[in-house]
């Protein structure tokens, strides 16, 4: 697992034993990359992070900060080990937590955010549950891209103020992407 591309370009990255997290495939990465295409200067949130390796992609890649939140504490140190050895840890900021509590604790600071990335463990029902939460929070700036790696066998449902654009099948991991609008634009998330 690597940095694929930008500053940090090359740099290794760890990720903790065991079977808790899943850290994204170079191939799922450079693929969700190369459709966002410029995220110069973007801020943003980075949900179930793992081993941050996709935000910390951003960073490298040019967006302006990002926030990840994790609760198991050896992914945290992780986390924490990739951005000292990439040197972004100055636009950084790591927040272990649940997702579940960090949405509205974030909402609560009026903290909002460009592009969101959501990886929760797979086959959990965990995906249209942070959907949810997000749509109905202010953490998802207007015209903010929000991208969803989950399983085929759970899709991302219609979510109120997300509009699905695209998604991009590699094996058994779906790529969902979904665009927010102006609260009430979307009646409904069109299908692909």
């Amino acid at each position: 697992m690597r940095v694929i591309s930008g500053t940090a370009k090359g740099h290794r990255l760890v990720a903790p034993r065991g079977d808790r997290i899943r850290p994204a495939l170079d191939q799922v990465k450079e693929a969700i990359f190369n459709i966002l295409f410029d995220i110069e200067g973007l801020r943003v949130l980075d949900l179930y992070a793992g081993s941050g390796s996709v935000g910390i992609e951003a960073l490298s890649r040019g967006a302006a900060e990002a926030l990840f939140v994790e609760e198991w504490e050896k992914a945290v140190e992780a986390i924490h080990r990739n951005l000292a050895h990439t040197k972004l840890a100055a636009r950084a900021r790591v927040m272990k937590s649940t997702v579940e509590k960090a949405i509205p604790a974030l909402a609560r600071r009026k903290l909002s955010f460009d592009l969101i990335f959501v990886d929760p463990p797979y086959l959990k029902e965990m995906v249209n549950r942070t959907l949810e939460m997000l749509s109905e929070s202010t953490l998802v700036a207007e015209g903010a891209r929000v991208v969803v790696e989950h399983h085929p066998k759970e899709p991302v449902g219609d979510i109120p103020g997300l509009a699905l654009t695209d998604n991009r099948k590699y094996g058994q991991t779906l790529i969902t992407f979904l665009r927010a609008g102006k609260r009430g634009e979307f009646e409904e998330n069109p299908k692909s």
